[in-house]
């Protein structure tokens, strides 16, 4: 969009994004859980725009590798595009925690509509309990999307106050009460050890049991 203002015959662009969408805001993808929004509201650019720009959109393409010798961007499919000027645009990873029973199925992130899509599929397959780990505030938008799904919700909370970072202990607490009021459940000061499952029934250990 800058490149655009500033000088908007200069480059043709060419964008690989390894997501089958065309760009969305990630904050909205909460009301989008707890079905507030659709995925198609928090479009920020649809096809017509990169059509009207005359700019090249090739998604569900994971960049592999940048060849600067040639100067050309490849995928994983083999896709090759040449380049005079390359913008790494990737955005941030979820951090996962380095627990045993991280990959179990079931076990999901917080960041993509893939993520958001798993777990709408669980809340529609009839599973019933959903843990959540991490009482920040992301943690606390997919617990409350969850529950707003129908499902029952536990969250995990290492210290003893909700959002530490952004509240204090007070705060917190009346946070905590309003939540629970809602009907999440909460254990606090709680360090996961494990995540057990069989299938796709998840559970978790903590070190203070």
């Amino acid at each position: 969009e800058e490149l655009l203002k500033l000088a908007p015959e200069l480059y043709d662009i060419t964008i690989f994004g390894a997501e089958p969408h065309f760009n969305y805001n990630r904050i909205l993808l909460s009301p989008v859980l707890c079905g507030e929004k659709t995925p198609e509201e928090i479009v920020l650019n649809d096809a017509a725009w990169y059509a009207e720009n005359g700019i090249t959109l090739l998604t569900g393409k994971a960049v592999t590798e940048v060849d600067r010798r040639r100067r050309c961007v490849r995928s994983a499919d083999g896709t090759e595009v040449p380049y005079d000027r390359l913008l790494l645009a990737t955005g941030s990873d979820p951090f996962i925690i380095p627990l045993p029973g991280k990959d179990l199925p079931g076990v999901v992130t917080f960041r993509d509509f893939k993520d958001v899509d798993a777990m709408l599929d669980a809340a529609r397959s009839g599973l019933r309990h959903a843990v959540v780990i991490g009482g920040g505030l992301l943690g606390l938008e997919a617990a409350n999307g969850l529950l707003k799904r129908g499902m029952d919700v536990t969250v995990i909370h290492l210290t003893d106050t909700l959002m530490e970072r952004q509240l204090d202990r007070p705060a917190g607490a009346l946070l905590q009460k309003s939540l629970e009021e809602r009907g999440l459940k909460f254990r606090m000061g709680a360090q996961t050890a494990a995540i057990l499952g069989e299938t796709r029934v998840t559970g978790v250990r903590f070190k203070d049991d």
